[in-house]
């Protein structure tokens, strides 16, 4: 005996089909791996050729390998997430435990990049930034090539 198709229930089923998964790289993937990229960028950016630091909030000069990537405005202002003014070499105490490090933070940012840049970045916190796929993919690129070359000149290797 044949059975009968089933039938739709309504309509409704074909305004509404199931969204199918699209290939590649999830965009939580891309943003780890931008994270990853552009905190390597900042770090090396910021270290001396000698592979010392002086942290942006306590100024106090530690090695390469005690430094973070410290952000300004918090990771969870996208806008500003990646945006390279916003962020500076920090040493650890500082950016994992210190609850007033914003204080030195923004004094030395101030005379870092000026007062006219830090509004700018206040701007760009308070606003909303949804990031494309391909605008993740541009920016891994270009701070991977950023790093490569400042690896290559400061003699300071890092694992990306």
């Amino acid at each position: 005996m044949k059975r009968k198709p089933k039938k739709k229930k309504s309509d409704e089923a074909d305004l509404f089909p199931k969204a199918k998964k699209s290939a590649g790289r999830k965009p939580v993937d891309l943003t780890k791996k931008l994270d990853k990229v552009f905190s390597a960028y900042i770090r090396l950016r910021d270290a001396m050729p000698n592979g010392c630091f002086r942290c942006i909030s306590c100024g106090q000069i530690k090695s390469f390998s005690q430094g973070d990537c410290g952000h300004f405005f918090s990771r969870t202002h996208m806008a500003t997430r990646w945006e390279p003014d916003n962020c500076s070499m920090e040493c650890r105490s500082c950016n994992r435990v210190s609850s007033d490090h914003l204080i030195g933070y923004r004094r030395n940012l101030v005379e870092k990049i000026g007062l006219d840049r830090i509004n700018r970045l206040e701007m760009m916190a308070h606003s909303q930034k949804h990031w494309l796929d391909f605008e993740l993919q541009e920016k891994i690129d270009y701070f991977t090539r950023e790093v490569k070359r400042l690896s290559a000149e400061k003699g300071i290797n890092v694992k990306i």
